[in-house]
C-alpha cells in the first residue's frame, strides 16, 4: 500500500513549490490543472521525453496512468498536483445537468483515484495538492478544509479521512521576507494531521524532500 500526504492551501502559497527539490529522476508528476509548474527549469525536469510527467484532469485517465506508473520500479514519488480540478472540471463539464447525480459521479470518481493509489507499490509515496476552502460545521464554527464539490464527499466520505498526513500551507511576513511553511496538526480550524511523533514542530519547512524523510524515517524507527 503506498503512503499518501494531502497537501491543502490557497493558490499562491506554495504547494507546488514544495516540488522543486525532488528528483525528477524518481518522481512522476500528474498535472491535473496543465499549468506550468512554479519554479525555473521545470520543462527540462518534468516532460514526456523523459516520463515523468502527465496531464490529465479526467479520473480514468490518471488511475490508469498511477497503474502504469506502478510497473516503473525507479520512480519513488507520485506527484497528483490541483487535485480538487478532477472535481471542479467535471462539474463544469456537466454545468446543465439537473439532478443529483452527476455529484454522485463527481464523487466516486474522485474516490476512484484514492482509493486505487491504496493499491499501488508499498515503496511509493502520493502527495496529493488541493486548494483549501473555508466552511461552516452545523453549530457556525469556522473551518478550513479541502475544496470539494458538492456534499457527498463531505458528508459520506470526508476526504481528509482517507489520509493519514494531512499539510497546511502558511505564510507568515517576517523582517528577511516572506517565509512558507506546512502546518503538520490541527490548530482547531484546519483539518492537518500527521502521525504523533512523525514531526518534531507544528511548523515546519514546505519542502517536499523534508517530508518525504521524516516519513521514511518514522516507519523505520
Amino acid at each position: 500500500m503506498a503512503r499518501e500526504v494531502l497537501i491543502v492551501g490557497s493558490s499562491g502559497t506554495g504547494k507546488s513549490t514544495s516540488m522543486e527539490q525532488l528528483d525528477p529522476k524518481s518522481t512522476f508528476i500528474i498535472n491535473v490543472a496543465k499549468k506550468s509548474l512554479p519554479f525555473k527549469g521545470w520543462k527540462s525536469k518534468y516532460n514526456k521525453d523523459n516520463n515523468n510527467f502527465y496531464e490529465s484532469d479526467n479520473p480514468t485517465q490518471i488511475i490508469a496512468a498511477l497503474k502504469k506508473i506502478d510497473t516503473m520500479t525507479h520512480i519513488k514519488t507520485i506527484i497528483i498536483d490541483d487535485f480538487q480540478y478532477t472535481m471542479a472540471n467535471e462539474y463544469m463539464r456537466r454545468a446543465n445537468e439537473t439532478g443529483f447525480k452527476k455529484f454522485t459521479d463527481i464523487a466516486q470518481n474522485a474516490w476512484n483515484v484514492i482509493d486505487t493509489v491504496k493499491s499501488l507499490r508499498d515503496d511509493l509515496i502520493v502527495a496529493f495538492t488541493m486548494h483549501s476552502e473555508i466552511d461552516y460545521d452545523a453549530h457556525g464554527n469556522k473551518r478550513v478544509k479541502a475544496k470539494t464539490i458538492g456534499k457527498m464527499m463531505d458528508n459520506v466520505v470526508t476526504l481528509e479521512g482517507l489520509f493519514t498526513i494531512v499539510l497546511y500551507t502558511e505564510v507568515s511576513k517576517t523582517d528577511n521576507g516572506m517565509e512558507y511553511h506546512f502546518v503538520t496538526e490541527n490548530d482547531g480550524v484546519n483539518t492537518a494531521k500527521a502521525p504523533h511523533g512523525m514531526f518534531e514542530e507544528s511548523k515546519i519547512p514546505n519542502n517536499l524532500i523534508n517530508v518525504i524523510n521524516k516519513i521514511k524515517e518514522y516507519e523505520l524507527s
